[in-house]
């Protein structure tokens, strides 16, 4: 299956969250925590963010002190500013976007400020380090979000 453009992993990896949980439970993390990189790294040769970018779309990511400094300093704005422009606290006083999809997603599923976007747009769907493991709900999540966060862990599950 071409995942970066099939749409059905998203129904498949709704149809198989119950298998995902089991494995998330009971799964050795160290041992996960191992294979991480280098699946990670095979599953991104076959996908490519730009086909989907449903996390640009749907989600927001926390927008940490150094971020808003970052992004604020590249856009020229003052950082109130950039809070005021684009910015709202959640329910867990967490900086989030306030539109959805993203201010900075392009038409063509690029990111305006890609080169000083947030840590947590750099690091999802987290594939490649322990958080995918060790913050089970936050991956379940992800999976049917990412087609790469459900190919990680098909891939898991089938190396057992």
């Amino acid at each position: 299956m071409d995942w970066s453009t099939d749409n059905k992993w998203k129904q498949k990896a709704k149809e198989k969250k119950k298998v995902y949980k089991r494995y998330l439970e009971f799964a050795k993390e160290a041992k996960v925590i191992k294979q991480l990189p280098a699946i990670h790294i095979d599953v991104f040769s076959k996908i490519n963010c730009l086909d989907c970018a449903n996390c640009c779309k749907n989600h927001s990511p926390t927008f940490k002190a150094t971020d808003i400094k970052r992004i604020s300093n590249h856009l020229g704005l003052k950082e109130s500013d950039f809070i005021e422009k684009y910015l709202k606290l959640d329910e867990e006083n967490d900086w989030v976007m306030i539109t959805q999809p993203c201010s900075f997603l392009n038409t063509d599923n690029t990111c305006q400020i890609y080169e000083v976007r947030p840590s947590d747009c750099a690091r999802f769907p987290y594939t490649n380090e322990d958080v995918f493991i060790k913050r089970k709900a936050l991956t379940l999540t992800n999976t049917g979000v990412c087609p790469a966060a459900s190919m990680v862990l098909d891939t898991l599950i089938e190396k057992g």
